[in-house]
């Protein structure tokens, strides 16, 4: 995986004028443009088209420096119009192209970025495969903004507006596992945004074939493999942790990458102010 991401960044620096064909990429080295997104940005902090754009508006603005006129240099960079390239070259840089033309600065560059795998081990984690059929996830959904640290108060709010007698009716529905109530997070954005809208559903896992009431939602789940993680602590600290060592030790280290499909937070334990947990973090996974 380490060396699939240095290839994307390699291929990314060769024509920074064009957008990078992700997919085209993963295909030709046996990975997937799906799980090659999600790792690049949670390794790198940022998703592949934001390190595109400040690595084209750190060449162009030493462009600005010399004498071209402003829509070549917008073009070189692979904007259609100086419009859209001043408002990219605002939101990296801070300050608009006129200033740097005059005055050379303030800029801030990104460098080219390179991965490399740091062996530690020091730390085991408590991880399992599972072979699941095909199953169903039910209950109420609502559409949240991505939050990457702390909790994210539109998921709060939203499962605080459920009646607590609609916790019990949902334990009573679950069958199988993820067991009890779960936290799902479904069609997230590929490169992982943050900002960006996901699917909240808070609910549980029933078979494929029962019938859901008319007043919950519901997502089907094709049969498939699962990452199990297993994580206690400090909520939502150490969700959040295991979360980003996925990316940096567990799949680097394993035969195994992300296929589409929601994360689900079981929550197997928990202080009655919810400060600490014990949880289950399922992600849905395939052999490399």
């Amino acid at each position: 995986m380490i060396d699939h991401l240095n290839r994307l960044v390699d291929a990314i620096e060769s024509d920074l004028g064009t957008d990078p064909d992700v997919d085209g990429l993963a295909r030709r080295h046996g990975t997937t443009g799906y799980h090659l997104r999600r790792m690049f940005s949670s390794l790198a902090g940022m998703p592949v088209s934001e390190y595109v754009r400040r690595r084209r508006m750190t060449l162009a603005a030493s462009d600005l420096i010399g004498d071209d006129d402003l829509l070549t240099i917008a073009v070189r960079h692979g904007y259609g119009s100086t419009e859209a390239f001043g408002r990219a070259f605002r939101a990296v840089h801070g300050v608009s192209h006129g200033e740097v033309r005059r005055h050379g600065g303030p800029l801030r560059s990104q460098p080219q970025l390179r991965f490399r795998l740091t062996v530690e081990g020091s730390t085991p984690m408590d991880a399992r495969i599972t072979e699941r059929p095909a199953f169903r996830l039910v209950g109420h959904a609502a559409r949240v903004p991505l939050i990457h640290e702390g909790v994210n108060p539109h998921i709060v709010e939203h499962v605080e507006a459920i009646p607590s007698a609609e916790h019990a009716r949902l334990k009573a529905l679950g069958t199988g596992e993820p067991a009890g109530l779960l936290q799902v997070s479904a069609d997230v954005d590929p490169d992982y945004t943050e900002g960006t809208e996901l699917t909240y559903l808070h609910g549980v896992a029933i078979d494929a074939g029962t019938e859901v009431p008319d007043d919950l939602d519901a997502l089907d789940m094709p049969a498939g493999a699962w990452a199990v993680f297993r994580t206690s602590g400090e909520h939502p600290a150490a969700l959040q942790a295991a979360w980003a060592a996925t990316a940096t030790e567990w799949f680097p280290s394993n035969p195994w990458r992300l296929r589409p499909g929601p994360s689900i937070v079981a929550v197997l334990e928990r202080a009655d102010d919810f400060s600490t947990a014990t949880c289950e973090l399922w992600l849905p996974v395939e052999r490399e």
